[in-house]
C-alpha cells in the first residue's frame, strides 16, 4: 500500500522554496477588501483609548518544536518512514542473511531444522500460496496449546502433499505464539534429491516413533497424517473418505510422551489434482507408490502440474488428553484401538460437517 500523503496544517512551503500561498483577505461591511495588495496582512487599528499589546517577535524558526542537540529532526523521522528507508532496511537484512549463509553462522537442531531459513525463505514462499491462491481459512486454532508438546493428526489428500505444507503455514501464521509444526514424513521424501534437504531444513523428520516421541518431549508441535500414501493417492471418486489409520502408532507415541492429540480436518485439498487414473506400471518403473492421471496431467505437460485454485478450510478439533493414563497404557492394544478410532471418527465427522457448510469448491 502506498504511503499516505500528509498535509500539514501550517504550510511551510515559503521556507522550503515553494510558491507562497496568497494571503486570505477579510472583507469589511462595505465590501472593500482590507488586505494589502502585496499579499501581507494589514495592521489592525486600535480603538481610541485602548492600549495595543506588544506582539512577540517571531524568529524564522517559529512554529517548529525545539529539540536538543542529540534529538533527530522531523526530516530524519520522515526518512525512516519513507519507502526508501524501508527498502534499505530490507536490503541490509537480506545481505546479512546471505552473509550468515555463506559463512555458516547459523544454527540447526539435531534433526537438521533451520529456523531462520524456514521463517525468512520457506514460509515466505509458501505464504502467498496459502493466503492468495488457496485462501486457507483456519478454525479452532485455540485448540493447539501455547506451549508444550502436542500431536496434530490430520487427513491426507491431494495427489501431491501440499496439504502438509499448508498445514504448517496455518499453524505458524494463525497461532498467537507462532508455533512451528514439525511434520512426520514418509521415507520417500528423504530419498528425493533437493526435497530431502528442504524437508530437513523445514523441520520435518522421518515418520518413526523414536523421532516423534523425542520431538514431543522437547515440547514441539508434531504433525502426522496416518493415511499415508493410501490417502494422498486415492482416486477422486473416494474423496473425503478416510482410509485406514494404520496400527495406531501415533496414539502410542502420544501416550508415552503424555501429550494431547489434536484432530485436524482439511477440506479443499482433494480437488487440487482430481486423480481419475493411476499408471501403475509407470509408477513401478519410477519407484513411486502411484503415478497420477488427472484431467490436465500429463496431457498439458508441465502446465498440467498446476493445482486448481480451490478454497481450503482447516479446522482443529477439541484436543484429546493422554496425560491421565498410566505408563503401561502405551502397550494396551485395546486402548490404542479405541483412541485411534475416536480420532478417526472425529476427523471424519468434521469433514462431513465442513462439506455441508461449503458453498462451492472454488469460493
Amino acid at each position: 500500500m502506498a504511503d499516505a500523503k500528509v498535509i500539514p496544517f501550517d504550510d511551510d512551503r515559503s521556507r522550503s522554496g515553494g510558491g507562497a500561498r496568497p494571503a486570505r483577505r477579510r472583507t469589511g461591511p462595505g465590501g472593500n477588501g482590507s488586505g494589502r495588495g502585496d499579499g501581507s496582512a494589514a495592521p489592525v487599528s486600535a480603538l481610541p483609548g485602548a492600549q495595543v499589546p506588544e506582539q512577540p517577535e517571531l524568529s524564522p524558526e517559529a512554529g517548529e518544536t525545539e529539540r536538543g542537540p542529540g534529538e533527530p529532526g522531523q526530516e530524519a523521522v520522515d526518512a525512516g518512514r519513507s519507502p526508501a528507508g524501508g527498502w534499505e532496511r530490507r536490503i541490509a537484512g537480506g545481505l546479512a542473511f546471505l552473509r550468515r549463509r555463506v559463512t555458516g553462522d547459523y544454527d540447526v537442531d539435531e534433526f537438521g531444522y533451520d529456523a531462520e531459513l524456514t521463517d525468512q525463505v520457506l514460509m515466505s514462499a509458501l505464504r502467498p500460496l496459502a493466503d492468495k491462491y488457496f485462501r486457507v481459512e483456519v478454525k479452532g486454532i485455540e485448540n493447539i496449546p501455547s506451549d508444550g508438546g502436542a500431536l496434530i493428526v490430520a487427513n491426507h489428500s491431494g495427489t501431491l502433499p501440499l496439504d502438509g505444507l499448508m498445514l504448517q503455514v496455518a499453524v505458524h501464521d494463525n497461532h498467537p505464539a507462532e508455533r512451528h509444526l514439525r511434520l512426520l514424513a514418509a521415507d520417500l521424501v528423504f530419498h528425493l534429491p533437493v526435497v530431502n534437504e528442504l524437508a530437513r531444513k523445514a523441520g520435518h523428520t522421518l515418520a518413526c516413533a523414536e523421532d516423534a516421541q523425542r520431538l514431543l518431549e522437547m515440547g514441539e508441535i508434531v504433525g502426522v497424517m496416518p493415511e499415508g500414501f493410501k490417502g494422498i493417492g486415492k482416486p477422486f471418486g473416494e474423496r473425503y473418505k478416510l482410509q485406514r489409520f494404520g496400527r495406531g502408532g501415533f496414539v502410542s507415541t502420544a501416550l508415552r510422551a503424555g501429550t494431547p492429540i489434536v484432530p485436524c480436518s482439511i477440506v479443499g485439498a482433494e480437488e487440487i489434482y482430481p486423480m481419475i487414473g493411476n499408471a501403475k506400471t509407470l509408477a513401478r518403473l519410477l519407484g513411486f507408490p502411484y503415478f497420477p492421471i488427472t484431467p490436465t496431467f500429463p496431457w498439458l505437460g508441465p502446465l498440467g502440474a498446476l493445482p486448481l485454485p480451490t478454497k481450503w478450510t482447516i479446522q482443529f478439533g477439541e484436543p484429546i488428553p493422554t496425560d491421565g493414563y498410566p505408563p503401561e497404557a502405551a502397550e494396551d492394544p485395546m486402548l490404542m484401538f479405541n483412541l485411534t478410532d475416536q480420532v478417526r471418527e472425529q476427523i471424519q465427522h468434521t469433514l462431513y460437517k465442513l462439506l455441508v457448510q461449503r458453498r462451492s469448491v472454488f469460493f
